[in-house]
């Protein structure tokens, strides 16, 4: 079993797992069968990490079906926070109710099973705006020059996931979809996670270097808009990999010990509506 390489700061943040119940049932447009990975068994992980906190996002398996998230987000009892897929149509109370059960964002994803396009990305940024909540965005990253202008015209704070999930790791941070990337962070409403290297690497592990140039220059330029999380728990991944070998690789990142605070618990606490 991999060890932990640092001492993780009191209030460190997982900003994105998803909770895999048999309980409720997927949604038609699931495009793959979860594995059962319930919130129990990620209790484990939060404890053999030292993390205090979570963001448990909503599986695109489940669709609009949030039940599953929501109770993992309640049982942690002031420790989770959720981001749910909903309608552009989701009525105020509908929202309201969510926001009380620690809802604090929206996800977008544009990849299979994802249920809202391009097209709904204003419209759901004007509902969700007066809530403070964010909007969470998976895409390819290769795309970032093409869908600058529309992420640029948001008045709504964003969250990218999976550094950018470039399906074809730039060769350089000079690349212009990455740069494209930096200059949506240039915003200071944008939160990048370092996250999930090994869905994109083309090196693979341990050290996913590929992806993880473009997270140590995240990490090095902009300390102040990244997150870190595990994805777990890792869907589609044969063999899964070490929860502690990923946190690990936030210190190989990361130049400023001081930045670590940063990433794990004061820029989570910020986005995601923690208390400090």
């Amino acid at each position: 079993m991999t060890a932990l390489s640092f001492v993780v700061p009191p209030g460190a943040c997982d900003c994105h797992i998803h909770a895999y119940d048999a309980a409720y049932p997927l949604a038609s447009t699931a495009t793959f069968k979860p594995p059962h990975a319930p919130i129990s068994d990620y209790v484990q992980v939060m404890a053999a990490l030292n993390l205090r906190r979570v963001v448990v996002v909503q599986p695109t398996g489940y669709g609009f079906d949030n039940r599953c998230t929501l109770a993992a987000v309640a049982s942690l009892r002031g420790r989770a926070r959720g981001v749910v897929m909903v309608p552009v149509q989701v009525t105020e109370f509908e929202l309201e109710a969510l926001h009380d059960a620690g809802v604090r964002g929206v996800r977008m994803m544009m990849f299979p099973g994802g249920l809202l396009g391009w097209d709904a990305v204003a419209p759901m940024a004007d509902r969700v705006r007066h809530r403070g909540w964010h909007l969470n965005v998976q895409f390819n990253g290769c795309d970032f020059v093409q869908r600058l202008p529309l992420l640029q015209s948001l008045n709504v704070p964003l969250a990218i996931d999976h550094t950018g999930k470039f399906l074809v790791p730039p060769s350089g941070t000079d690349d212009p979809a990455f740069q494209a990337l930096c200059r949506l962070l240039d915003t200071g409403r944008v939160w990048v996670k370092l996250s999930a290297p090994y869905e994109t690497s083309r090196q693979g592990a341990p050290q996913y270097d590929d992806v993880g140039c473009l997270a140590r220059y995240l990490a090095t330029h902009y300390p102040e808009r990244c997150l870190w999380a595990s994805n777990w728990p890792h869907p589609n991944q044969d063999p899964l990999p070490s929860n502690a070998a990923l946190l690990n690789l936030l210190t190989t990142w990361v130049a400023r010990p001081a930045d670590l605070q940063r990433i794990l618990v004061d820029n989570p606490a910020q986005l995601y509506g923690f208390d400090v």
